[in-house]
């Protein structure tokens, strides 16, 4: 939020000369973020004065709309005469009163005005906008000042424009709802700086009469407890937002629309309180305030066609929604130029339904970033007093004596905590009497029994819910930097745990064999899941879903590693990427079956055992899990050389990698054909460790690879690490000294004999003299018959104590060939 410090001090006697530096330590000091304190007196150097258009000629031939101009700037040119000058801005008519910078001023940004010939013409000098001049955002136009300006042309236009003023740029937490707006930011300055605080809702209102404003029937007060409007009628359509307004808006980013929407947005930055203007003779019949009918359509102001969702509230007359409750009002029965008769509307709406209906429809208005943080109940009658009073002031009209106020508020619950509560949790002795007295600066109402205290927080600060939260705010107001910082001891310990050091481990393994570490978010959608292809009745369809989503297309946590890493993996191809191979080591999430919802378990005291025990029984199991997806080349194509694809030989390999890595013996590992989803039922290995199955690799199935857009061939890998069994102790190796006997061997087996096995049957019929066995050749061709395949193998022998004589070698070998020739049926190829 961005505000002058010309309106904060008429809330707050601030020193005249408080510099930038001071003020942003003050706000600081009590945890709001300051993002800029801009001194805009020394933003723009040069003339800067206020112009009267003369004429404007349309200048035509070119890609966008050009106007050449003639304005008077008085005498601040030197000359007195009219001033030329090009623009691109088309909000403007002759007669209006706008801001001009003269030749040899300067912008923010150190952008220098000159005279220069474009378009054809001479122009001399530039007619800016709000962005132009620091003020805000807005560029949709130049800036009109008002009619009734206090200046002549060619008076210099920094005050009329703000330009004599300091803005404070500052960034709300999302539980400091309250600072959003003059009266907060006020509030803390005063509460920083010990000087008293004008409260601008502290003003009298009068109260609901028993003829409302306007007939109104609340359906839901759990989604909307407060619903208070009144009427202005006869107002002037023509008449102008006062320069003060218009400056104020300008200043924190908000273009100026019409007289009665400028009142609205002032007071949400002002009180804080969002408030709609409704055309009354646009409406038709009653209002009904509910939630809406899923399928219903609502055209918000920005021209958005929106579907509804059965949480949103929205506001309805007899035609039906016509405002998107607390987010954005509707076309239909908007303040247009021709209103004469306005409804002003200030209501109090729940903040998490706000906050959901903003994400649902990506609608992050101002005045739904402030219901989403919590606004003060008390204010609608206030801000309505203070709405009709400008109208009537700026605009005429004439006040109704109806006031409509639909009041279901609940009063706040009293804190209860110890006194001495603070001082045991933060280490910084505070008296009684100063905890008492900082509460009570807050706003609380505080009373005292004994030891303990009770407090009941103001209206404006529904973040203050526990002891905790009093807490905090005694540390707060009393200053963090009386709190000493000290760092806690270390307890001694032995350091990482196993599975701790196995994920690091793992981690760097892959990454030290070409594979790039990615972290993605952990959720998904079902649509991911249906594109891979995973069956209903699949375990990993137990979803567990988020009780307030980021998105609404991905509500759930993930049971895979793999949707998120292969949607990246996609991203980086549609950026030119072209080989890749990413991995992830992560939590998965997989839902108890009948799990209801969590217990509501207190902050103040420890929950008992029992709390604990229905928590656990909600809470996922979270194993961790390490995924890799690969495409494109593995070694890649030169002019050494062409380049090999990654295949499902690939992804084995990374999964053996992974089991090396962890320490499990290579004899306890299996690899056979498996068919699971996602991957292609011909090239997927389900990988075992003692014939239990951490994971599968392979290549992902065709129809998968189209629905996701991936590249053809590629191939994934997913374990389960928390299922892999702890690593045995494993012996420092006896290296021999002996030469070994290397002997290659070509077995022929049949073709869906899988290599691992024959490899097992080599080893078990060996013996202890051999030392390593390798595959090194797969071949198949007509000359070994249909459905057969040959496997070679590289076979090292030795002994531990002597040098194996030829016979003993050949006769191990023969022992191997003899124990798969058992198994499978397998021939020494060319026997």
């Amino acid at each position: 939020m961005r505000v002058g410090l010309s309106w904060l001090r008429e809330h707050v006697d601030l020193p005249a000369d408080i510099s930038a530096a001071d003020l942003e330590q003050a706000l600081v000091g009590l945890g709001i973020e300051v993002d800029s304190v801009a001194d805009l007196r020394a933003s723009v150097t040069g003339g800067l004065v206020v112009g009267r258009v003369l004429t404007v000629e349309e200048l035509t031939g070119f890609k966008k709309p050009i106007r050449f101009c003639t304005v008077d700037v008085g005498a601040a040119n030197g000359t007195g005469q009219p001033q030329e000058i090009v623009c691109g801005a088309s909000n403007f008519a002759p007669g209006d009163l706008v801001v001009v910078i003269l030749p040899g001023g300067v912008l923010p940004g150190g952008f220098e005005i000159g005279a220069r010939k474009t378009y054809g013409h001479m122009s001399a000098g530039m007619i800016t906008s709000a962005r132009e001049l620091g003020l805000g955002d807005d560029h949709d136009g130049i800036i009109v000042l008002p009619p009734d300006t206090t200046g002549a042309p060619g008076d210099d236009a920094r005050a009329i424009v703000g330009l004599d003023d300091v803005l404070v740029e500052v960034e709300i937490t999302p539980d400091r709802g309250y600072a959003m707006s003059v009266r907060g930011i006020a509030r803390e300055l005063a509460l920083a700086l010990g000087l008293p605080f004008r409260d601008p809702a502290l003003v009298p209102s009068p109260r609901a009469t028993a003829e409302p404003a306007y007939p109104v029937d609340v359906r839901d007060p759990i989604g909307c407890d407060r619903f208070a409007a009144r009427a202005v009628r006869g107002v002037d359509p023509a008449a102008a937002t006062p320069a003060f307004m218009v400056r104020r808006l300008t200043q924190a980013g908000i273009r100026t629309i019409s007289l009665p929407v400028d009142i609205t947005n002032y007071l949400m930055l002002e009180l804080g309180q969002p408030m709609h203007a409704f055309d009354l003779d646009r409406l038709r019949g009653p209002l009904v305030v509910r939630r809406a009918t899923p399928g219903e359509k609502l055209t918000t102001l920005d021209g958005a066609k929106r579907t509804l969702d059965a949480e949103d509230m929205v506001i309805c007359d007899d035609s039906g929604p016509i405002s998107l409750a607390a987010v954005m009002g509707g076309e239909t029965s908007e303040v247009h130029v021709g209103t004469t008769d306005v409804l002003f509307e200030a209501a109090h709406w729940d903040p998490v339904m706000v906050g959901r209906t903003a994400r649902r429809h990506k609608l992050f208005s101002e005045a739904a970033k402030r219901w989403e943080r919590g606004v003060d109940p008390a204010l609608p009658l206030v801000a309505l007093e203070r709405a009709v009073a400008l109208l009537t002031t700026h605009g005429g009209g004439t006040t109704g004596d109806e006031i409509l106020d639909f009041d279901a508020v609940r009063p706040r619950t009293p804190v209860d905590m110890a006194v001495d509560l603070p001082t045991r949790r933060v280490g910084v002795v505070y008296e009684p009497a100063r905890v008492v007295g900082l509460l009570e600066a807050v706003g609380c109402t505080v009373t005292v029994d004994g030891d303990r205290l009770s407090a009941v927080p103001p209206t404006w600060r529904p973040d203050l819910t526990d002891p905790a939260d009093l807490v905090e705010e005694v540390v707060r107001l009393d200053g963090y930097d009386k709190v000493p910082g000290r760092l806690p001891l270390a307890p001694a310990g032995r350091g990482l745990t196993d599975t701790q050091r196995r994920r690091r481990s793992v981690a760097r393994a892959l990454a030290e064999t070409g594979n790039v570490e990615v972290l993605s978010y952990p959720f998904v959608g079902t649509p991911a899941l249906d594109a891979l292809g995973i069956p209903d009745d699949d375990p990993r369809r137990a979803l567990v879903r988020l009780a307030n989503p980021l998105s609404d297309e991905e509500p759930y946590l993930r049971t895979t590693l793999l949707p998120p890493l292969l949607a990246t993996l996609r991203r980086n191809v549609g950026r030119g990427a072209r080989d890749l191979s990413l991995y992830e080591v992560g939590v998965v999430f997989q839902a108890h079956a009948g799990a209801g919802a969590p217990p509501v378990m207190s902050v103040d005291e420890r929950p008992a055992d029992s709390v604990f025990a229905a928590a656990d029984a909600v809470v996922p199991e979270q194993p961790w899990h390490v995924a890799v997806v690969m495409a494109g080349e593995v070694e890649p194509t030169g002019w050494w050389a062409g380049g090999r694809p990654a295949t499902w030989a690939d992804a084995v390999q990374a999964a053996r990698t992974v089991l090396d890595t962890a320490g499990i013996p290579e004899e306890r590992v299996s690899v056979r054909s498996a068919a699971v989803a996602p991957w292609h039922p011909g090239r997927c290995a389900a990988i075992a460790v003692d014939d239990v199955v951490v994971g599968w690799a392979g290549e992902l199935h065709p129809s998968v690879v189209r629905a996701l857009d991936l590249p053809k061939r590629t191939a994934a890998v997913e374990l389960d690490l928390d299922a892999l069994p702890a690593a045995p102790v494993t012996p420092a190796p006896r290296v021999s000294g002996f030469p070994p006997a290397l002997i290659d061997v070509a077995l022929v087996v049949g073709e869906g004999v899988p290599a691992a096995d024959v490899r097992q049957a080599i080893v078990a019929g060996a013996g202890d003299l051999l030392e390593s066995v390798r595959l090194f050749d797969v071949y198949a061709s007509e000359q070994l018959g249909s459905g057969r395949k040959s496997l070679a193998y590289k076979l090292t022998f030795r002994a531990p104590d002597r040098t194996l004589t030829v016979e003993e070698a050949v006769a191990a070998r023969d022992a191997a060939v003899a124990e798969a020739a058992n198994r499978f049926g397998a021939t020494l190829r060319g026997a």
